[in-house]
């Protein structure tokens, strides 16, 4: 099994990972609040500034302080 790094040490396993998307639209801030009410949210962002939001196939939702295109880079450097 991969892993990459999506913020400050935090390793999240590739294969979970369905997708990485912008956290500024509004159904990806809806998914979020959702998920924090439900208890399934995952913030590894470390207090700075979410910038990708990851979705696993589990359904948690990983707040990342790294851009989609790093993380991209991530699990294409990962394959």
């Amino acid at each position: 099994m991969k892993f990459i790094d999506v913020g400050f040490g935090n390793l999240v396993a590739v294969g979970r990972v369905v997708t990485v998307a912008s956290p500024d639209t509004a159904p990806i801030k809806r998914l979020c609040q959702d998920a924090r009410e439900e208890g399934r949210v995952i913030d590894v962002s470390c207090g700075q500034k979410t910038r990708a939001v990851l979705v696993t196939d589990c359904g948690l939702v990983l707040l990342s302080p790294l851009t989609p295109p790093e993380l991209a880079e991530r699990f294409r450097a990962a394959e």
